[in-house]
């Protein structure tokens, strides 16, 4: 195994299982999940869910990535762990079009794959845990709308290969279209790296009127650049609710953040993924997708929500809440 790869291991509770339903599961059952960059601090909340749905159900899941985005690597990490033909698998990928063809031969050999955070929606996946992505774009628009009266220049940012953040442009554009005086001045791939936003920030601070992160670090990057330079009055629409987001709302140099469900994403992903187990389909090569009478559904939608400064206290405390 690379040593670049880390594998985040949750190990079965020796108490009673508390199955999906059925008979017990067995604690050899082994599910992974495959993440396209584990230095993301986002993954640590997938990853409390899947500890404690492992725990609940009494079997072993792992969170496996790369400590730098690398589809490529990606895809290698899959096909690693689809070989070990273990019980089920959940994927977020990096770019759907290549590991696309992996999916597909792992569903092929009999392994049950799901989709967690960003989906693939052309491969045979069985189907997508996470965000109404489309959806997350079009509040963050509407809210960037307002905040900027209608007018001013945005720039957004995103990693143009994975399907979730292509999505939340798409809502961000079906909003912003409605309103002539806003015109997105610059789109950024930032390729995964969060250092790009921040540079491309300090390029073109004087030129935006806003900042829109389609992802969870650019936005504090962004940020961090309105504080070096004093920039004041300008919009910036995030993305989650990661720590350095918060407080930067807090602080006002973040105006919003669409907070997403991760820690829902891994507890009720493995928990589906667990009951294909028990509850075996007759094949898993079908096309679920238009099959009206689908024993699996296409889409499971895992919520979301603005956070602003005004009720940043209440969500802090929710996010507490055992």
């Amino acid at each position: 195994m690379s040593n670049r790869v880390l594998l985040f291991l949750t190990t079965a509770s020796l108490a009673a299982a508390v199955g999906c339903g059925g008979p017990p599961h067995n604690p050899g059952e082994k599910y992974y999940l495959v993440v396209p960059n584990l230095k993301s601090p986002y993954w640590e909340q997938v990853n409390a869910g899947l500890t404690k749905a492992a725990k609940d159900l009494n079997v072993y899941a792992s969170m496996i990535g790369d400590e730098t985005f690398d589809p490529k690597q990606q895809v290698e990490n899959f096909k690693r762990i689809a070989a070990l033909k273990p019980a089920g698998i959940m994927v977020s990928p990096g770019d759907p079009a290549l590991i696309g063809p992996a999916i597909d031969a792992a569903i092929a050999a009999g392994t049950p794959v799901i989709t967690v955070d960003s989906d693939a929606p052309d491969s045979k996946r069985l189907f997508f845990v996470g965000t109404n992505n489309f959806e997350a774009g079009q509040l963050g628009g509407r809210t960037a709308a307002k905040e900027l009266n209608g007018k001013g220049n945005v720039v957004a940012i995103l990693t143009a290969s994975q399907q979730n953040m292509q999505n939340r442009l798409q809502g961000y554009r079906s909003v912003l279209e409605s309103y002539p005086q806003i015109k997105i001045l610059e789109v950024v791939d930032m390729k995964g790296d969060p250092k790009t936003a921040f540079d491309k920030a300090m390029e073109l601070v004087d030129k935006a009127d806003a900042f829109i992160s389609m992802d969870g670090q650019s936005g504090k990057e962004v940020a961090e650049v309105l504080k070096r330079k004093n920039a004041k009055g300008k919009v910036v629409i995030a993305m989650d609710t990661l720590a350095p987001t918060l407080e930067a709302i807090e602080n006002g140099f973040i105006t919003a953040t669409i907070a997403q469900k991760p820690y829902t994403m891994g507890y009720a992903g493995l928990r589906m993924l667990c009951d294909l187990q028990l509850n075996k389909l007759p094949s898993l090569d079908v096309d679920f997708a238009h099959n009206p009478n689908s024993p699996v559904p296409e889409y499971v939608d895992t919520g979301l929500s603005l956070v602003t400064k005004a009720n940043l206290a209440a969500y802090r405390t929710s996010s507490s809440a055992k």
